[in-house]
């Protein structure tokens, strides 16, 4: 059976992660979560006091500190899931907090930043046999990827989803700052400069908004299926 590279675009909160997890997981496949890594960077100009006063980001600050910043993938042995690490630190939970989401955007749309950490993603996949998902996959980071799908689900839905997740992790959470976050990233991530978010014209559209999970994992092996062996 032929290697493949799978890339997995789409809106925040559509639960592209965890269905490229999965799919990873099924077929013997590595998992890259890139957004995790967008996140990181986020993560990090936080702790380092790289946002103004107004929430602006200290680009050329930032510009300087990218060669500082090293972020790795590591398996919790516990749980068998992915774990992010920034300079050699666990920041799974940090990253995933509201705070980050709000800011992760802005810090997404700079050129440097995107362009660092596409090389790292590019040559994370150059051998295939891997999922990854985020934004410009399909677009950007690897157009010739032979399995290409774009999520999509309404951004009421998609607030719920990320309500709920944030509600089980014992967070603090209110339901509108979080549809409002949904909201705003759409619109950035849809009109920055570098790479914004689009399907790639080879790209097969999964509207979950409806799916139960079985579904999903259904659907998507059979697009899996289709490509390594046609």
């Amino acid at each position: 059976m032929k290697k493949i590279v799978i890339a997995i675009d789409g809106f925040s909160s559509c639960g592209k992660s965890t269905m490229a997890k999965d799919l990873a997981k099924e077929i013997g496949y590595i998992y890259i979560d890139s957004g995790a890594m967008y996140r990181a960077v986020t993560l990090y100009c936080i702790e380092h006091d790289l946002f103004d006063p107004d929430g602006n980001i200290r680009t050329e600050a930032l510009r300087q500190h990218m060669d500082e910043i090293h972020i790795t993938f590591r398996i919790d042995t516990a749980t068998q899931r992915l774990h992010t690490f920034l300079n050699g630190k666990d920041v799974e939970e940090q990253i995933r907090t509201l705070e980050v989401s709000s800011k992760v955007s802005p810090v997404s749309a700079l050129d440097f930043v995107r362009h660092a950490l596409v090389r790292q993603q590019q040559d994370m996949g150059k051998d295939k046999g891997i999922v990854m998902d985020g934004r410009d996959i399909g677009t950007a980071v690897f157009p010739d990827a032979e399995l290409k799908i774009f999520v999509t689900a309404s951004p009421q839905i998609r607030a719920k989803r990320r309500y709920d997740e944030l509600c089980a992790k014992g967070q603090k959470a209110s339901f509108e700052d979080i549809l409002h976050n949904v909201e705003e990233r759409d619109r950035i991530d849809q009109t920055r400069t570098v790479s914004p978010l689009r399907k790639a014209e080879d790209a097969i559209l999964l509207d979950n908004s409806n799916l139960t999970l079985s579904e999903q994992k259904d659907w998507l092996l059979d697009q899996f299926k289709r490509v390594v062996y046609e």
